[in-house]
C-alpha cells in the first residue's frame, strides 16, 4: 500500500492520525482536537439530544416540559456544526494524502510558520470574505432554514404554542389547507394576485413618473432648473414614516380633503378614499408614486447626462422626431443602466410592508378574506397572522411561496438583463 494512501486511512480513522504519520504537529493537533470535541459532545448526549429534539419537537408538555422552537433551533444548529465538521473531515483525510505524495516526491512539507503564510498569500480574499460569509450563514441561512421548517408544523395558536404545548410536524397539510380550503385558497389568490398587480403597478409607474420629472427638468428652455429639481426631490427627502400618516390623516373619512371638498360645495357627501375597496387600492398607488417617483427622477437625471449627445444630432440629421428619439435612443440607453434596479425595485415592492401598514394597515376590512384587508399584500397579510392572529405555521407557509416565487422572478430577469450579459459596456 502506498503511503499516501495509508496516511488518508489514518486520518479518515480519527482526524489527524494522517497528519501525525507525516509528522505534520501542528496540523495533527488541531483535526485531532476538533475530533476529541465533538466526540465528547456525541457521547455526552448533546448531539443525541439536539437531534431527537428535531425529530420529536418534544414529548412532555406544560411550563417545565420541552419547548419545541427551542428543541428546533438547537437541532438546527447542530445539523449545520455537524456538516461543518464533515466538511473539515474530508479535508483532513485529503490534506493527509496530499502532503504524503509531497513527501514521497522529496518535497518537504511546509513548518507551521510557511504553512500560515502560504495560506495568508494565496487565500487572502477569502479570509477576508469568510466573515462576512459566516455572518450570512448565521443570520440569513439559519432564519430562511427556520421559516422552511415552521412551514411543515402546526406552529399555531391556541394549542400549540410553546411554552406549556407541543408543536408536531404535519407535512404538507399548511399547504393543503392554502389551496384546498375555500376560505384560505380565496385570500392567497386574492391577495397574490393584489400583490402582482401592485410590484408591477407601482414599480412601472414610478419609474416612468421619474423619468417624465428628469426630462421636464433637464429639457432646453426650461429655466430654474435647480429649483425644480430641489423641489421635486422633496417627498423623497421628507422621511416616507412622516409623509405616509400625513397622508393618512388627510385623507381618511373626516380628514381636511373631505372637509374642504364639502364645505366649498364639490362634493355633497364624503369620499371614501381609504375606505373603499377600489379607491383605497388606487390611493396606495398614488400615494407610493408620490414618495417614489422623485428617487427615480434623481437617478434617471445622472443617467440621462451620460447619454451620447452626438446620438441625438444624427437622430435629427437622419429627420427622427422627439418621440422617435425618446422609444430609440433614451429608453433603450435608461433601460440598460438601471435594469438591475429596476428588478431589485420590483422584488422591494413585493414586500412594501410599510407602504401599506402605515398608510392603510391592509384596510378596509374585507369579510371574505382570512385575516386580511382589501389593500393587504401578501407581506402585510403575513404579519397580520403572526404577530395578531399568531397563525405562524400558515404565515411559514406563504413565506416561504412568496419566498420562491420573488427569488425565481429576480434571479431570471438579473440572468437576462444586457447590463449582466455584456459587463464590458458598463
Amino acid at each position: 500500500m502506498k503511503k499516501s494512501k495509508k496516511a488518508a486511512i489514518y486520518s479518515a480513522l480519527f482526524m489527524g492520525a494522517g497528519q501525525l504519520y507525516n509528522r505534520d504537529w501542528i496540523k495533527a493537533i488541531f483535526f485531532a482536537m476538533i475530533e476529541i470535541v465533538t466526540l465528547l459532545n456525541i457521547f455526552n448526549g448533546v448531539v443525541y439530544h439536539s437531534i431527537w429534539g428535531l425529530i420529536t419537537l418534544g414529548e412532555t408538555r406544560g411550563i417545565n416540559g420541552d419547548h419545541s422552537i427551542n428543541l428546533m433551533l438547537n437541532g438546527i444548529l447542530t445539523l449545520i456544526l455537524l456538516i461543518v465538521v464533515g466538511l473539515i473531515y474530508i479535508y483532513n483525510i485529503r490534506d493527509a494524502k496530499h502532503v504524503r505524495e509531497k513527501i514521497e516526491k522529496g518535497i518537504n512539507p511546509f513548518k507551521p510558520s510557511e504553512y500560515l503564510k502560504y495560506i495568508w498569500n494565496n487565500y487572502f480574499p477569502h479570509i477576508l470574505l469568510a466573515p462576512s460569509a459566516a455572518l450570512i450563514l448565521f443570520f440569513t441561512f439559519l432564519p430562511i432554514l427556520f421559516t422552511i421548517l415552521i412551514a411543515f408544523t402546526n406552529y399555531s395558536g391556541p394549542y400549540h404554542l410553546p411554552p406549556g404545548n407541543l408543536v408536531d410536524w404535519i407535512g404538507f397539510k399548511n399547504f393543503i389547507k392554502l389551496f384546498k380550503m375555500e376560505e384560505w385558497s380565496g385570500t392567497i389568490w386574492a391577495v397574490g394576485i393584489w400583490t402582482i398587480l401592485w410590484a408591477i403597478i407601482t414599480t412601472a409607474l414610478n419609474y416612468f413618473a421619474g423619468l417624465g420629472l428628469a426630462l421636464l427638468t433637464n429639457a432646453k428652455g426650461v429655466k430654474f432648473k435647480k429649483f425644480w429639481r430641489s423641489l421635486f426631490i422633496l417627498p423623497y427627502a421628507i422621511p416616507a414614516f412622516i409623509s405616509l400618516l400625513i397622508f393618512r390623516l388627510v385623507f381618511m373619512g373626516p380628514g381636511p380633503v373631505n372637509t374642504v371638498l364639502l364645505n366649498t360645495g364639490v362634493i355633497s357627501e364624503k369620499i371614501p378614499f381609504l375606505t373603499d375597496h377600489m379607491l383605497a387600492k388606487i390611493m396606495v398607488i398614488l400615494v407610493y408614486c408620490w414618495t417614489g417617483a422623485p428617487y427615480w427622477m434623481a437617478l434617471m437625471s445622472g443617467v440621462l447626462t451620460n447619454i451620447d449627445k452626438s446620438l441625438y444630432e444624427a437622430a435629427d440629421i437622419d429627420g427622427a422626431t422627439k418621440w422617435q428619439q425618446f422609444y430609440k435612443i433614451t429608453v433603450p440607453m435608461v433601460l440598460f443602466q438601471t435594469a438591475p434596479l429596476l428588478i431589485m425595485t420590483f422584488a422591494h415592492n413585493f414586500n412594501n410592508f410599510g407602504m401599506i401598514y402605515l398608510l392603510t394597515s391592509g384596510n378596509p376590512v374585507n369579510a371574505n378574506y382570512k385575516y386580511a384587508g382589501s389593500t393587504d399584500i401578501l407581506i402585510s397579510w403575513i404579519y397580520k397572522m403572526t404577530l395578531e392572529k399568531r397563525q405562524f405555521g400558515m404565515a411559514a407557509a406563504v413565506t416561504l411561496l412568496l419566498f420562491i416565487f420573488v427569488a425565481s422572478i429576480a434571479i431570471y430577469s438579473f440572468r437576462r438583463t444586457k447590463s449582466f450579459k455584456e459587463e464590458d459596456m458598463i
